[in-house]
Parts: C-alpha cells; sequence; structure tokens
C-alpha cells in the first residue's frame, strides 16, 4: 500500500515540508539533526506549526526559508514532494489526509491513526495518489533489526517458539522531559501508544502480520511527579492506563509477549530475546561492545568449540556506519528516496502501520474485556 506501481525517479534532493515544531522535529534524536546530515538528498524549504511563533523559532535555528500559518497554506504556497507529519497523536489523521489530498509523499510519526477506519483512509488514498507513506519508528531499517530478520528467515534458530520484547521507560515524567509531559499520562496516549509501538513494530518486521492478540492493562498510579527539567515537582494526574502487557500469537506455536508500561525504571533486559528450537537470539543487549552489532546468537548444533554466545558476522559484508543511527528519525526520509529512486519496497509502509495499529486497539479491547481478539490486518512480510 501507498507506493507506486513503477519507480519514480524524483527531483535531488527532495524538496520537504515540516508540519509541527516540537522536540520530534528539533531535539536529537529528532527529524532536522538528521536531515543536517543529509542535505544531498533532502532539503527542508517550508514548517508550519500550530504556534506560528514556534515554527518561526525554528525556521530561524535551522536556516528553513518558508514558514507558513496552517498546513494548506504551506501545502498551496511552496513546492514541496514530500511532507512531514510531526503532529500529536489526535492530529495525524487530519493532517495525514491533508498532504496526501495534495498528492505529496509522506512522512509521518507514530501511530498512523487513532482508529483502523482512519488508517484505511490513509491507505486508500495514498494508493489512489500514487504516493508512498512510511510511518515511525523506524527501528526495522536499522542494521542489527535487518540481520536479524535474515537469522531468523535462515533458520538460525530453527523453529520459532516464543519471543519476549522490552520496549518500556519509566515515563517522561521521571526523565527531566525538556516539554510539558502532561498529555503522555492522558486519555488518548499513555505508553502502550507512545512504547509499546516499538515491541509491536520489531516483532511483526520479524515474524510477519499476527493473528490475534490478548492483554492485561491497568493504572499503577493516578499521579506522577515530574522529576527534573523545566517541570520539576509538577503534579500529572494519570488517566490512561500506564502499563500493559500484550500476548501476540503469530500462529505455528509462536507466541511474543511486550511490555507497554512507564515503569522501567532500570532494564538489563535486551529488546528481544527470541527462542527457537535451535537456538536463541538476542538483539538490543546493552552494553554491546562498540563497533559491533548489539546482536548475539546461541546455536544448539555449533561446531565443537564454537559453542556458546556469538556475533553472526556475515563473510561478505562490509563494516560500515549504520545510517539509521546517524539520521535517528531522519532515516525515515532517507528510506523514502530510496523508495523513489530505486523502486525498492518501504519497509516501514502503511501496510506494516495499519497491522501495528491494530494490534494496539485490539490489546485495548482484549485488556478491557477480558478475551482474546482475532486480527484481521495483513501484509506482505518483510
Amino acid at each position: 500500500m501507498g507506493g507506486p506501481a513503477e519507480p519514480a525517479y524524483p527531483r535531488s534532493p527532495l524538496r520537504l515540508g515540516i508540519i509541527g515544531a516540537g522536540m520530534i522535529a528539533t531535539i536529537e534524536p529528532g527529524f532536522l539533526p538528521g536531515l543536517a546530515c543529509m542535505r544531498d538528498r533532502a532539503e527542508v524549504v517550508a514548517i508550519t506549526s500550530r504556534t506560528r511563533a514556534k515554527a518561526e523559532a525554528v525556521a530561524r535555528d535551522w536556516q528553513i526559508p518558508a514558514v507558513f500559518g496552517s498546513v494548506a497554506e504551506m501545502l498551496s504556497g511552496v513546492d514541496l514532494d514530500a511532507v512531514l507529519n510531526l503532529t500529536p497523536i489526535d492530529a495525524h489523521y487530519e493532517t495525514s489526509m491533508q498532504v496526501l489530498e495534495a498528492g505529496k509523499h509522506l512522512v509521518a510519526e507514530k501511530p498512523i491513526a487513532s482508529t483502523l477506519a482512519e488508517a484505511d483512509d490513509i491507505c486508500a488514498l495514498a494508493e489512489r495518489q500514487g504516493v508512498h507513506v512510511l510511518v515511525a519508528p523506524a527501528d526495522m531499517l536499522r542494521q542489527e533489526w535487518g540481520r536479524a530478520r535474515r537469522l531468523i528467515a535462515d533458520g538460525a534458530v530453527g523453529q520459532v517458539a516464543f519471543a519476549r520484547l522490552q520496549s518500556s521507560h519509566a515515563g517522561p515524567a521521571a526523565m527531566a522531559w525538556p516539554a510539558d509531559p502532561t498529555w503522555f499520562y492522558a486519555k488518548g496516549a499513555g505508553p502502550l501508544l507512545d512504547m509499546g509501538v516499538y515491541g509491536i513494530d520489531r516483532i511483526t518486521g520479524l515474524l510477519g502480520p499476527a493473528l490475534r492478540v490478548a492483554a492485561m492493562s491497568g493504572l499503577t498510579a493516578p499521579a506522577r511527579r515530574a522529576r527534573g527539567g523545566p517541570f520539576d515537582g509538577l503534579e500529572i494526574p494519570v488517566t490512561e492506563d500506564d502499563s500493559t502487557l500484550l500476548l501476540l500469537d503469530f500462529g505455528g506455536a509462536r507466541f511474543a509477549m511486550i511490555d507497554a508500561t512507564f515503569n522501567v525504571v532500570a532494564s538489563r533486559t535486551p529488546q528481544l530475546e527470541l527462542f527457537g528450537t535451535a537456538g536463541t537470539l538476542i538483539v538490543g543487549r546493552p552494553g554491546a561492545a562498540e563497533g559491533s552489532l548489539p546482536l548475539e546468537l546461541f546455536r544448539l548444533d555449533a561446531a565443537p568449540g564454537l559453542s556458546g554466545w556469538i556475533t553472526p558476522q556475515p563473510m561478505d559484508a562490509v563494516p560500515r556506519p549504520d545510517r539509521a543511527v546517524t539520521l535517528a528519525r531522519a532515516v525515515l526520509v532517507d528510506h523514502l528516496a530510496d523508495c523513489l529512486e530505486h523502486g525498492v519496497r518501504a519497509v516501514t509502509g502503511a501496510d506494516r502501520a495499519r497491522h501495528t495499529l491494530e494490534i494496539m486497539l485490539a490489546a485495548q479491547t482484549a485488556a478491557r474485556e477480558g478475551r482474546t481478539v482475532p486480527l484481521t490486518t495483513t501484509f506482505e512480510p518483510l
């Protein structure tokens, strides 16, 4: 979904517009620091935000030539190839539809929308317009996750049995957040949409679409207190569940457990532990040696003297910096350029983003009703 049938070769660099002048745009690992490292592929020529003064300040800091008072004004007032939608969750759908109606390629923050009907509208409009939709997160563009996907496909762990994914932290209130963290704890936000999306995106990128989901969810504390930063001491009411655990069924007795909570104060757990009949795969292990992939493999049938944990390195690979690390969120723009120039399939496309949204919404239903919820979205595995 969301891509032309034939490769489209755009001008280079791509001309970008940005909607939203907040932290995701400006503060590393946000988009603008990464975009500054790839001026040969993309240039930001316009920005708009709900607060014009904020957009003007960002434009001054980052030498963006044009500032507009609204999305409509930007889309009609400057020649653009693609737009970055960095608005809050509740504005994703409306702004994404405006961008697509204008025939522009879209790079959007997570999640793709708030409802499946909205996600369907976005996918259908992108298809009609023949434009790409790329949606965060971008983890599957990182070298370690691409390598993990290939190892699993090649049978390095045998038949996959189950996986554990850790994708949570202690919440913005505990992290000296530079902006008011209140909205993260309000209805319509919460750690499921903010953090659980990473674990869901990673495991579906590795195993393909899930078939059903069960979940438990609740509110750990009715209030949080901001610790550090400009809002230190702020009392924050918690009105959205702040702790959710998911169990996904991928068929064939393949299961995955994912946490989505603002209660992980500290952890030594890797981002993924995946267990199979012939071995175990770990991704995102804390303390990995500098310069090596944070990935380890243990195989039952290792040759004598070679048993134990190894960091598998393909013999034909030339060590190189990981652009997904260097560019951070801006790697989505880099990937868009690859999709347009070379006709490659979008790893972070709208089809997977829709499936991720369905899982999160189904998890809320599963927890509320105490049942397992079947999933209907499918996509071609990566």
